[in-house]
């Protein structure tokens, strides 16, 4: 299936049914106007050079129909990271995926400091562009029967690309990611049916576009199905998405566990109370999380598993089959096979090795690093680069990336395991980070990273209780904010990069 064709359908199915409610912008946009917008913005992009063209623009109806306007136009977008670093990010992804037209918005650029360059079109100036008569002509077509205006915009098969996505970049230089069509809307259908969504739902969006938990759940979710989309464009701004929670009153909501943690203390009891489905992704979600949503709005808070190589659900724990800790049960379409690190042999239930998957969802591969791509993938099985185990029950348990674990006196220690076990009795309101550094007698030594002062000894003889020694923390440092990637993931890499730092300058913290 072809993601854009289907958005036709629906819309030409249901065209006075609202689909997009941009809470951003205060402008509500039928399935009906949303054809009329994305078939105009598909003949304007047909003037720029052919392949791909850039998408910089926030989460908005905006950027909705910009993505399927290219898509129509017979271009493949590629999704451009604005949050941090947007200039080196444009030409980043314009010379990695050999293009140079990138739609953006000038209030954004404005916004973030970031200048105009070449290639840079804006789409205020663009839609200043459309006369009365691009218009009419525009909503001509979406009178015509649905296969005349099929036949009249970008065909297509399902192997070709419908999206670049980078690589979050948190441990090297992001890899560009080739998602088709069958990726992503295999993705959506088998996770859809898994969860039970239809055109009934609501969606609240207010992930990015730029990452795949958002372009696949948020946008696509809501397009394929014919639901409504609510879409605000900042989902750090707690208060504001709690409010907008209270009074549209989604169905459907997707995040990770640090914009949980927000929403959570920024919310009145009851704010959430009309989401039948809450999924928390792309990192672990505390225990104490998910009390708190069944606490305040009745709310379970259910944690799945994904990559941006696999467009995104591999698992996902449901209503109806919900272990929490695990991650979930495979969603069908998707094979699971757990590698011993040192055999290759498949582990048995409750062994910890390499979670490799196959199925429509891995991604074609990374765009001109075809070595990358066979290291990645052989014989079609994708090497998340996690490490987890199957238990008896056929629920998948994430253990933590491979390199989040570091060999100590010969074992193998699990960073994440460490941080798990430290949240547990760290203050409420204290986050931590576990990372390593250098050691010149171990080869490495494990260090904690939390945002205030605490009492060390204390905490290290609770968690003697429950971990080796070898896997105890040897040093505590204070950094205020950890860092994060604009997904909601802490940013590992900088985390250690500070830790280092403060390692040779311990008079700084």
């Amino acid at each position: 299936m072809l993601l854009h064709q289907q958005f036709v359908r629906m819309a030409k199915s249901q065209p006075k049914k609202l689909a997009i409610k941009d809470k951003t912008t205060g402008s509500d946009v039928t399935y009906g106007r949303a054809l009329i917008g994305a078939l105009i913005l598909s003949k304007k992009f047909q003037k720029y050079d052919s392949g791909y063209i850039g998408i910089m623009i926030p989460t908005s109806a905006g950027c909705t129909l910009a993505t399927v306007g290219a898509l129509m136009s017979g271009r493949v977008p590629v999704m451009i990271n604005y949050s941090t670093g947007a200039e080196k990010n444009a030409r980043y992804a314009q010379a990695k995926c050999n293009f140079k037209t990138i739609i953006t918005s000038k209030a954004l650029l404005e916004k973030i400091g970031c200048p105009v360059i070449d290639g840079m079109v804006l789409i205020e100036d663009l839609m200043k562009s459309v006369t009365t008569g691009d218009k009419l002509k525009a909503a001509l077509r979406t009178k015509l029967p649905l296969q005349m205006i099929l036949n009249g915009i970008h065909k297509g098969e399902e192997d070709d690309n419908i999206a670049i996505l980078f690589t979050s970049g948190s441990e090297k230089d992001p890899k560009a990611v080739q998602l088709t069509h069958r990726n992503i809307a295999s993705n959506i259908k088998n996770f859809g049916e898994y969860v039970h969504i239809t055109g009934d739902d609501v969606m609240l969006a207010n992930l990015v576009f730029f990452h795949i938990f958002g372009l696949t759940v948020n946008l696509w979710v809501s397009l394929y199905y014919g639901m409504t989309m609510i879409t605000y464009a900042n989902p750090t701004e707690f208060q504001t998405i709690s409010n907008i929670a209270r009074k549209e009153r989604p169905t459907i909501m997707v995040g990770t566990p640090s914009f949980f943690w927000g929403y959570l203390q920024k919310s009145d009891p009851g704010d959430f109370k009309s989401i039948r489905l809450m999924v928390a992704g792309a990192d672990k979600c505390p225990d104490a999380l998910r009390e708190g949503y069944l606490k305040k709005h009745g709310v379970t808070l259910l944690e799945g598993y994904g990559a941006t190589e696999t467009s995104p659900v591999v698992s996902v724990n449901s209503m109806e089959f919900n272990r929490p800790g695990s991650i979930g049960k495979l969603i069908p379409g998707v094979q699971v096979r757990i590698e011993n690190l040192e055999t290759g042999r498949t582990c048995k239930p409750m062994e910890i090795g390499k979670i490799l998957v196959k199925g429509d969802l891995v991604m074609k591969g990374y765009l001109g690093d075809p070595e990358l791509t066979s290291e990645a993938i052989v014989d079609g099985w994708y090497n998340t680069g996690d490490m987890g185990y199957m238990d008896k029950d056929d629920y998948l348990w994430h253990a933590g990336r491979f390199k989040r674990f570091v060999k100590i006196g010969g074992e193998m220690v699990s960073l994440v395991k460490v941080e798990n076990v430290m949240e547990q009795f760290l203050p409420e309101g204290v986050s931590c980070c576990v990372v390593e550094i250098p050691d010149e007698v171990k080869g490495a030594s494990i260090v904690a990273a939390v945002t205030k002062d605490i009492n060390k000894v204390a905490l290290l003889r609770k968690m003697g209780e429950e971990l080796p020694n070898i896997a105890l923390p040897r040093q505590f440092f204070v950094i205020d904010e950890l860092p994060m990637m604009s997904t909601g993931k802490i940013d590992f890499r900088s985390v250690t990069e500070l830790v280092n730092d403060l390692v040779e300058n311990p008079d700084a913290n």
